[in-house]
């Protein structure tokens, strides 16, 4: 996937552990890791910017994600196809990159060229709940890459920092997204556990919204009535502020079948997003 190698030692991270912000003390992440937040260990890479897949650029400075998503997640499907971690409470127990700082300051002064845009992230969450220490270096990427004139793409399931809305300390044009696929928190607890509540992340994405920033809604993957019964029109009434939203269905999963019917359900709701999105004068995209 494009992420560098990375090393087998492992260490606490103690060099970000003047983080302030308090840890949870447990978190519902449905077995796949431990509920006492402790710090992340680190591992270490030998590159850190990359050119995804899909055509853009991305970081991803963690190794695994916290939120326990059930979907299943994609980006744990790939992992243990690469063989970088074999099983899911492996994923389950993130280890932060500690040497992403360095490997990033080295990379963009050796480039000939800068991409004019990163994203964070493809493989992780750059604000994911629970550890601080993530935000942080997330924070710290974003305004080095920014400091080079790099705009930023965004997207988490936790909460999106207040700092953010800070031009001196991020001039660029970043834009802030949430993942955000129901409105009912017994869906979330059941399919992302370890996930930001909702109501969390639409009240952050708004007041960086208040504050003048560009924000996104990633409607994605969004359940057929099988898995939930919910009014799509409902949730987009919620992130009516935002100015763009993508949309697409749910794949790798046996509940979601890609028959005709759910194909038929996927085009109604696709045109219910078109519609909203059109007169609301807001961008949008469908997967």
């Amino acid at each position: 996937m494009g992420e560098g190698s990375a090393s087998t030692r492992s260490t606490p991270t103690s060099r970000l552990a003047t983080v302030t912000k308090g840890v949870p003390a447990s978190l519902d992440l449905g077995g796949m890791c431990d509920p006492a937040m402790r710090p992340l260990d680190t591992i270490e890479r030998k590159t850190l910017l990359y050119r995804s897949g899909l055509g853009f650029h991305c970081i991803n400075h963690v190794l695994g994600c916290s939120h326990g998503c059930r979907y299943p997640c994609y980006a744990l499907l790939m992992a243990r196809h690469h063989g970088r971690v074999r099983h899911s409470v492996d994923w389950g127990r993130p280890r932060i990159v500690g040497n992403a700082l360095a490997l990033l300051e080295r990379e963009l002064t050796r480039k000939r060229v800068l991409p004019s845009d990163v994203h964070l992230c493809l493989t992780t969450d750059p604000f994911m709940v629970g550890h601080p220490e993530v935000e942080t270096m997330s924070l710290a990427i974003i305004e080095r890459l920014n400091r080079s004139g790099i705009r930023c793409s965004l997207l988490t399931k936790g909460q999106l920092p207040e700092e953010l809305a800070d031009r001196g300390r991020f001039p660029c044009d970043n834009t802030h997204g949430i993942s955000l696929v129901s409105l009912d928190e017994g869906f979330r607890r059941s399919w992302e556990p370890g996930a930001a509540p909702y109501a969390e992340r639409i009240e952050a994405l708004r007041r960086l919204h208040d504050a003048g920033r560009r924000t996104r809604v990633h409607i994605e993957p969004y359940p057929t009535p099988g898995v939930v019964v919910q009014d799509l029109s409902a949730i987009l009434a919620e992130v009516a502020f935002v100015d763009h939203i993508y949309f697409s269905g749910w794949n790798y999963n046996p509940r979601v079948p890609r028959d005709d019917a759910a194909e038929a359900f996927y085009r109604s709701q696709s045109h219910i997003v078109q519609a909203f999105c059109s007169q609301r004068g807001i961008e949008c995209q469908i997967g």
